[in-house]
């Protein structure tokens, strides 16, 4: 009898625990939502606010604050922050006093592809944002690209010239005109680099910087209307009329 004691109490205690754990637990799901807490993962870009987000967390047509936690769905709810085109991350969970957490980092642009119909901004994954009323972001302009695979290559152009600190803030547009050459509008003056064809790309911009290095030392630059680099090993400038007009 006296080997049977310790198992019995350990039983019992296993049994209390288990109460009091379910009693606990059904108190904690029986506590309403306190409120709602949106972070945004540190970055330069501010598509999204606070309100807006608030929007997205809805579930049966009500918002989630208020509402007891053990009807929160929070994968539904996360799911639901994820599908906003703005959205990279998102992470939705409950804290121990009661609040609704909401962890965003934000899709960053690398470009806003302009068309006749439409305009909107591309990430490094492809990924299509609309316009925001609420942020506009410092981003090369694009025209002339439409299909899936143009705004891909259209991407490597984009993560190349971003590599380098003087052509990210020299390039201002980019062009892909009938010929599928690239054209490239500048922040510096009123001449075009004619860029050509998505090949040998690492050579056009060796050669592009080390024109650059040359005619910006010795102003020569501001003679010319088109600068053109698409032929092998080397660069071929047009020069303006002598009125300065193009």
């Amino acid at each position: 009898m006296k080997k049977i004691v310790p198992y019995i109490s350990l039983v019992v205690l296993v049994v209390a625990l288990l109460f009091l754990y379910g009693f606990t637990s059904t108190r904690n799901n029986a506590k309403k939502v306190k409120n709602t807490i949106v972070e945004f993962e540190a970055g330069d870009n501010n598509f999204l606010t606070h309100k807006a987000v608030d929007k997205l967390l809805i579930q049966s047509r009500e918002f989630v604050k208020n509402q007891p936690k053990r009807i929160v769905d929070l994968h539904f709810l996360e799911t639901n922050v994820s599908a906003n085109p703005y959205v990279e991350k998102a992470t939705v969970f409950l804290t121990i006093d009661g609040m609704l957490k909401t962890i965003i980092k934000q899709r960053k642009p690398i470009v806003r592809v302009v068309d006749k119909s439409e305009s909107y901004y591309v990430d490094k994954y492809g990924v299509k944002m609309p316009l925001s009323a609420n942020f506009s972001a410092r981003v090369p302009l694009a025209s002339g690209v439409k299909s899936t695979e143009e705004i891909k290559e259209l991407i490597q152009l984009i993560t190349t010239i971003s590599k380098d600190d003087f052509f990210t803030k020299e390039i201002i547009a980019i062009e892909k005109n009938a010929q599928n050459e690239y054209v490239f509008t500048v922040r510096t003056g009123s001449y075009k680099i004619i860029f050509g064809k998505l090949k040998n790309v690492k050579v056009k911009f060796k050669k592009l910087k080390a024109f650059y290095n040359k005619a910006l030392i010795d102003g020569t630059i501001k003679k010319y209307k088109k600068i053109n680099v698409k032929y092998h090993n080397q660069v071929v400038c047009t020069k303006q009329n002598q009125d300065g007009k193009q």
